[in-house]
């Protein structure tokens, strides 16, 4: 993209006045006042501002992000060049971020002359205007034309150019109000294509050979049902259970039940058969030979409990989750962001009512920290799970959460706060009812044998992951000997085979800090006596400890 007018702005001191006053575009005002960044992590440079305190930054691809004071941004123009078009051409753009090309030429002209009267009674902006155009080279544009050229840039501000607060991650709502069209559509919009070629009766193998399109192509039969579509159904639902269990399974299991024919009993079964988990997944399916009523029957009750024919009552996630297959990464992103952005205001506007939150939005925010892991957010999973961790009322549940947190901020290079709570899950431990309960019916006992299970054996792991990864920072050489003693002594209470796993998973990893690697495998190797849980095996558990 050209950058042309600004650097002749950079080289001109008269033209960079003019830009500055009257049409409010000031290289000298370019520090925004607050750390910012692109949800995409692409680049981003600061080059102007304005007297409001609004900020212009230049992106990688070279568009005009605009942020104002108030916590709202957007892209004002594919280059630097476009964007001064507008400012020039529209001083008051402010006041137009509501208008559109389809508002109509005597709208927007009426409009702009206004508000320009309005500007005129204490500036000239004529000459000026003249001027500034002929020394950067800059086209004169009809309000009409800059009005569409402003629109169009808006509209692409989402979900590439997310603007973030660097520090708490929350994102910047958008600098103009125009309706966007919902995440499911976009998702939708290929495998609405492919479904119009499967009933063409071409691509069949292609798309039931890909994972992502054949997803996609089942749910826009899901929500576009035509009684000629069940041999492509039926094609899918074959490829389909070679994935195992997945919604997508379900969804086309469903879509050939409803059809009702007594002959997809037998390729309903086998698909229900591939494994055990498809085999939970259809339970309740009818057996062959059963009657096709039977066959109706089940899979209405499926639709109604788990589909149905309307994309805006499907969960988030099904869309999220699909646009991630689809490679749509930012677009997933930036809808998780927004979800956790209205997540974190009920949770600061509702903090005296913390049961509120819990029943509308715990299990919202497990899914939001699995989800920004998928993405590889790290930071994003990071705040969903400090959300998280205070509203788990089960020891059990809480030692899980810290555990996760935990590895989160050691992941995120937040040593310090990932020392603190494993401080905190220690703590839970050793009191595991917070010292509430009042008798011996009150008290939590879900931690009573954490000793003999995997989870314990996760707990000891993260302290020594935290202390070999802390041991970079020597500020926190006495933290981090603090969190070796502790694993150390979790280590000690660990049942045999849970001690076992843990030492032979510490057996397999290397530390380039001699002193921390030393102390670990010293504790390792300590006689620590006799332990009353020697040889109890460790309870199978997920291999990670779920954040519920």
């Amino acid at each position: 993209m050209s950058d042309h007018a600004l650097r002749l702005l950079r080289e001109q001191p008269h033209l960079a006045e003019l830009a500055a006053f009257p049409f409010n575009f000031d290289l000298a005002r370019a520090d925004h006042g607050e750390a910012v960044r692109l949800a995409s992590g692409g680049p981003l440079e600061a080059v102007a501002g304005d007297d409001t305190g609004g900020t212009y930054f230049v992106c990688g691809d070279g568009s005009v992000l605009y942020a104002d004071s108030e916590g709202s941004a957007g892209i004002i123009g594919n280059s630097v060049d476009e964007a001064l078009e507008v400012l020039v051409g529209l001083p008051g753009w402010h006041d137009y971020l509501g208008l559109a090309p389809a508002d109509g030429e005597e709208k927007i002209r009426a409009a702009v002359a206004e508000t320009e009267e309005e500007i005129r009674e204490y500036h000239g902006i004529d000459d000026e205007r003249t001027e500034l155009r002929a020394g950067l080279g800059l086209p004169e544009r009809s309000p009409v034309e800059l009005i569409g050229l402003l629109h169009a840039a808006l509209l692409r501000t989402e979900p590439d150019f997310l603007l973030l607060n660097a520090e708490e991650g929350g994102a910047h709502d958008l600098l103009d109000r125009h309706p966007r069209p919902p995440l499911w559509e976009a998702v939708l919009a290929r495998g609405r294509t492919d479904l119009t070629l499967l009933r063409e009766g071409s691509a069949w193998d292609e798309v039931a050979g890909d994972r992502a399109r054949r997803a996609l192509a089942l749910r826009a039969a899901q929500f576009d049902r035509r009684e000629g579509d069940l041999p492509l159904l039926r094609h899918l639902l074959r490829h389909e259970a070679e994935a195992s269990m997945t919604d997508e399974l379900r969804l086309a299991a469903v879509l050939v039940g409803l059809h009702g024919h007594a002959e997809d009993l037998p390729l309903l079964y086998e698909v229900r058969e591939t494994d055990f988990d498809t085999w939970c997944g259809l339970g309740g399916m009818p057996e062959p030979g059963a009657d096709p009523a039977e066959l109706r029957s089940w899979a209405r009750g499926l639709d109604d409990s788990l589909f149905g024919t309307d994309p805006a009552d499907e969960p988030l996630f099904t869309w999220t989750d699909l646009a991630h297959e689809q490679r749509l990464v930012e677009l997933a992103r930036a809808t998780l962001i927004r979800r956790l952005d209205d997540i974190d205001f009920r949770a600061y506007r509702d903090a005296r009512d913390s049961k509120a939150m819990e029943r509308g939005d715990a299990s919202q925010l497990s899914q939001l920290v699995y989800e920004f892991e998928q993405l590889g957010d790290t930071f994003q999973a990071l705040r969903a799970q400090r959300l998280y961790v205070p509203l788990q009322t089960r020891a059990w549940d809480r030692v899980s959460a810290l555990l996760r947190l935990a590895r989160l901020e050691r992941e995120e290079g937040r040593f310090g706060a990932a020392i603190r709570t494993l401080a905190s899950l220690r703590d839970t431990l050793a009191e595991p009812d917070g010292g509430v309960g009042e008798s011996e019916s009150e008290s939590d006992n879900s931690l009573g044998h954490w000793q003999r299970t995997n989870l314990g054996a996760y707990i000891v792991e993260e302290h020594y992951a935290v202390a070999r990864t802390a041991a970079t920072d020597t500020a926190l050489a006495d933290e981090v000997r603090a969190v070796t003693v502790a694993a150390g002594e979790l280590l000690a209470r660990l049942s045999g085979t849970a001690r076992a796993n843990v030492e032979r998973h510490l057996a397999g990893t290397t530390d380039t800090h001699t002193d921390t690697q030393t102390e670990i495998r010293a504790a390792i190797h300590t006689d620590t006596g006799a332990n009353p849980d020697a040889g109890v095996s460790a309870e199978p558990t997920p291999p990670q400890p779920s954040a519920g």
